[in-house]
Formats: structure tokens, C-alpha cells, sequence
């Protein structure tokens, strides 16, 4: 599990193609490492992948053709947003992440309003009813709130210090970000159709 905060930007080093399949070289961007395992998990854009090897500055992932299928980000010198595992004692700062990618979105509208910026993001249409004004959802692995939802487009508001720590102050129209919906949206989908078989029963 992921709290959606990222930790550090790190940059994809080394990619090897295999079969469907692919092995990254990861670098850290000055990432600790001293608390991981080989077999600990880490997000990466969002993706929740193991650690199959370590050095000081860098950790290895194998990365299967369906989860490349179903993602975007994962090309040869790419930045990505890093986060590790979160532990029992750790704060929830943002909100609770699987580190499974839901769908990929579409940046229709990328602009400075202010101090901040406004995203605008077209989400495939069956997340779309998951999404709603103030509820959270993650972006390239980012804890964020909703401010706004019209049809399948929803809209953020993106401090400077969110810009500044993350991979996402190089989005523009037409970038495709990895979309992870609120667990909890997906868990009362979940509730509400089992309630309705019941009453049907």
C-alpha cells in the first residue's frame, strides 16, 4: 500500500525489452534505500512493481506485458514519480493507494492560474463514475483532489510545492497519465451492487 505522497523523482536508466515483458534499471533521485529488501515494493508512476535487485542509487523491476499494456511512462530515460511502500507507523498524508493503475487519462487542459496551475483530464469513460468533486484520486502515482467533474473531464488544482517534487510540471495536452481511482468509490460500487442482488432476492 501507497499514500499517493511522492518521496523522490528518479529516471528510468537502463530498459530491456523481453519478449512482452521488460526489465528496468531504476535510478533513485536520491531515494533512500537503506530500509528495502529485494521483493519490497515500489511505486513507480503510480505502479506498484517488486524490487528484484538493489545497489545504493538504484533498484531492478521486471514489469509484465500486461501491466505495460495498461500504463504509460515506462520508456527509456523517462523521469517517474517514486514512492516506497508505506509502513504501519508512517503518516497518511495523502490517501490510501493499491499501486494498481485503474486506466490511463488524457491532459486536455495544462495552464498557470495564479501561484498554482490548472489540470484538466479526460479519464476513460467507465472510471468516470468514481470520480467526483472533492473525492481524491492519484495521477502518475500523486495523491490529488478533485476540484471539479463534467462528464468523463475532471480538474485539479496543482500547488507549486506538488509541481516541484513531482513529474508533473512536465505534463502538457495530449500527455497520458496513469489514473488510480479511490479505493473507496470502488469498494461502494461494490456494496451497492451486492445490496441490489439482495434486494432482488
Amino acid at each position: 500500500m501507497f499514500t499517493g505522497i511522492i518521496q523522490s523523482v528518479g529516471r528510468i536508466h537502463h530498459y530491456e525489452a523481453r519478449g512482452g515483458d521488460a526489465r528496468m534499471v531504476i535510478e533513485g533521485g536520491g531515494l533512500d534505500f537503506s530500509d528495502v529488501r529485494m521483493g519490497d515494493s515500489i511505486a513507480v508512476n503510480g505502479v506498484c512493481l517488486t524490487a528484484v535487485a538493489l545497489t545504493p542509487s538504484t533498484f531492478t523491476v521486471d514489469v509484465s506485458a500486461e501491466t505495460l499494456r495498461c500504463t504509460e511512462g515506462f520508456v527509456p530515460g523517462a523521469e517517474v514519480n517514486l514512492e516506497k511502500a508505506m509502513r504501519p507507523i508512517d503518516r497518511l498524508g495523502g490517501h490510501i493507494v493499491s499501486g494498481h493503475v485503474d486506466g490511463v487519462g488524457t491532459v486536455a487542459h495544462f495552464q498557470p492560474v495564479g501561484e498554482s496551475h490548472l489540470l484538466e483530464i479526460d479519464a476513460p469513460a467507465n472510471l468516470a463514475r468514481y470520480i467526483a468533486a472533492k473525492g481524491s484520486i492519484t495521477v502518475q502515482g500523486v495523491s490529488l483532489t478533485v476540484n471539479a467533474v463534467e462528464g468523463s473531464r475532471f480538474s485539479i488544482n496543482l500547488i507549486p510545492h506538488t509541481l516541484a517534487m513531482t513529474t508533473l510540471k512536465h505534463l502538457k495536452p495530449g500527455s497520458r497519465v496513469n489514473l488510480e481511482i479511490d479505493m473507496v468509490a470502488r469498494y461502494v460500487e461494490r456494496l451497492t451492487q451486492f445490496m441490489n442482488i439482495v434486494d432482488k432476492d
